[in-house]
C-alpha cells in the first residue's frame, strides 16, 4: 500500500507540474476573449493617437446607412474652415433635397434655413433631406458633392469605401464602407473639428419650418439614444437599414481619454448601442494615455558658417503614448537626439533632430525637433562686418 500511495503521488507531483508548464506557454488571453459583441464587424480606437484597441472584421465591405452623413459633416465643417461657407448662410431646399424618404426633418421645397439649423437636422435628427441639402448647397449637386466625398476618403486612406449618395439612403451595392473606414472618418471629424460636438451633444431642439403655410415648429430629437444610456457619451452617429442593419459610430470621452467605438451591421437597435458600451468600457478600462505637450524652450543650436551664430530650435509637436498593458507612464524617459552644431544654410521648419521616447529600455514614439529660424551662410563681406565689430567693440 505505501508503494502505492507514494507512486500516486509521484503522478499527481507530475500531474501539478505539467499544469503549471502549460499554464506559463499559454498565450495571454486575448482581447477578442475579454469583448464579447453581437456585431458582426466592430472597432474601438482611441482618437488623438489612432491607435486600434479591438477590432472584428474591421475591413469587411458593409452597408453604412446613415453613417455616411460623417463624411458630409466633416466635408461641411472642413468648408466652413476654409472659408467657403458660414454657419450663416441661407440654405435653399430644392425640390430634390426635399423629396428624400427615409429619416427627414420635412424641409419643404424652396424652404430656408441657416447652415447652423441645416447641421442640426443632420447631425441631431439624421436629415436625409438636409444633407442633400447641404449636399448641394456646398457643390451644387449632389453628385458632385458624392465626387468631394470620395475624393476625401482616398486622402485618408479609406481603401474599403465607396460613397453613391451624401445620406445613405441608397440600396446600392457600390455605396460600401467599413468599420475601419468609418472609425478613421470619424477620427478626422473630431479631431480636426470638434465643434461637431455642440451638435452631436444635443438631444432635442426645436426648429422653425418657414412655408408658405406659415411658421411651423418642429422638434428635432437624437437618433443617438446612447446619450441618456451613457454618461460620457460626445456624439457621433447613428444608421440602419434593411440592407445594413443596425449601424453606430459612438464617440465617448472619460478622464481626457477620447474613444471612437464602431458597430456595423447589428441585428436590432438595442444590441447596436449595448455592444458600443461593452467596447468603450472595455477601452476605458485599459487603457492610459501619455502626454506631453512639449511646451519647455530648447537651448539654441550653434551654427558653423552662418551670418548667425545660433539657430533657435523647438519642438515639432507634442507627444502622446497609448498604454493598454498597465505599464506605470511615470518611468516615460525622453532624450533628445541633436548634433552638437549645423552647418548654414539653415532653413525655418526643417528638422533638426528627435525627441526620443523610452519605456522600460525601449523606443516607443518620437517627435521631430525644427529649426525655429532661417540663417544665411556667411559670406567674405560678412565675416569683414563681423571682424570690424569686434574690433569696435
Amino acid at each position: 500500500m505505501n508503494k502505492k500511495r507514494r507512486k500516486a503521488r509521484k503522478y499527481a507531483l507530475i500531474l501539478i507540474i505539467c499544469t503549471a508548464i502549460t499554464a506559463c506557454l499559454m498565450p495571454a488571453t486575448s482581447v477578442n476573449a475579454q469583448v464579447s459583441i453581437s456585431a458582426p464587424s466592430a472597432i474601438l480606437m482611441e482618437a488623438s493617437t489612432g491607435e486600434v484597441i479591438y477590432e472584428l472584421n474591421a475591413t469587411e465591405q458593409r452597408c453604412p446607412a446613415s453613417i455616411t452623413k460623417i463624411m458630409t459633416l466633416l466635408l461641411t465643417f472642413e468648408k466652413i474652415s476654409e472659408g467657403k461657407i458660414a454657419l450663416t448662410d441661407l440654405v435653399t431646399t430644392s425640390e430634390y433635397a426635399s423629396s428624400m424618404g427615409g429619416s427627414q426633418v420635412y424641409l419643404a421645397a424652396g424652404e430656408t434655413q441657416t447652415l447652423d439649423t441645416m447641421i442640426k437636422c443632420i447631425a441631431v435628427a439624421s436629415g436625409n433631406d438636409a444633407s442633400v441639402a447641404v449636399a448641394e448647397h456646398i457643390a451644387g449637386s449632389e453628385e458632385a458633392f458624392v465626387g468631394l466625398m470620395n475624393e476625401k476618403a482616398s486622402e485618408l486612406g479609406m481603401a474599403d469605401t465607396h460613397f453613391e449618395d451624401c445620406c445613405g439612403l441608397t440600396n446600392s451595392d457600390n455605396h460600401y464602407t467599413s468599420a475601419k473606414d468609418v472609425a478613421i472618418m470619424s477620427r478626422e471629424l473630431i479631431t480636426k473639428y470638434p465643434e461637431v460636438y455642440n451638435y452631436t451633444q444635443i438631444w432635442m431642439e426645436d426648429i422653425v419650418h418657414e412655408t408658405r403655410q406659415g411658421s411651423i415648429p418642429f422638434t428635432l430629437s437624437s437618433t443617438n439614444k446612447l446619450l441618456k444610456q451613457y454618461q460620457w457619451t460626445t456624439g457621433l452617429k447613428t444608421g440602419s437599414t434593411a440592407k445594413a442593419k443596425y449601424c453606430l459610430s459612438a464617440t465617448a470621452c472619460k478622464d481626457d481619454i477620447d474613444l471612437i467605438a464602431v458597430v456595423m451591421g447589428a441585428p436590432d437597435y438595442k444590441v447596436r448601442f449595448q455592444d458600443a458600451q461593452t467596447l468603450l468600457n472595455y477601452g476605458f478600462s485599459v487603457c492610459d494615455l501619455y502626454i506631453d505637450e512639449n511646451n519647455e524652450t530648447l537651448p539654441n543650436m550653434p551654427v558653423e558658417g552662418g551670418v548667425e551664430e545660433e539657430v533657435p530650435i523647438v519642438f515639432g509637436g507634442e507627444f502622446r503614448y497609448l498604454d493598454t498593458k498597465g505599464n506605470a507612464l511615470d518611468q516615460i524617459e525622453e532624450k533628445l537626439d541633436l548634433p552638437e552644431t549645423v552647418a548654414a544654410p539653415i532653413e525655418e521648419g526643417k528638422e533638426a533632430g528627435m525627441a526620443r521616447y523610452y519605456l522600460n529600455g525601449s523606443e516607443i514614439g518620437a517627435v521631430p525637433i525644427l529649426f525655429g529660424a532661417n540663417v544665411k551662410k556667411a559670406v567674405y563681406s560678412d565675416y569683414l562686418k563681423k571682424i570690424f565689430a569686434d574690433f569696435l567693440l
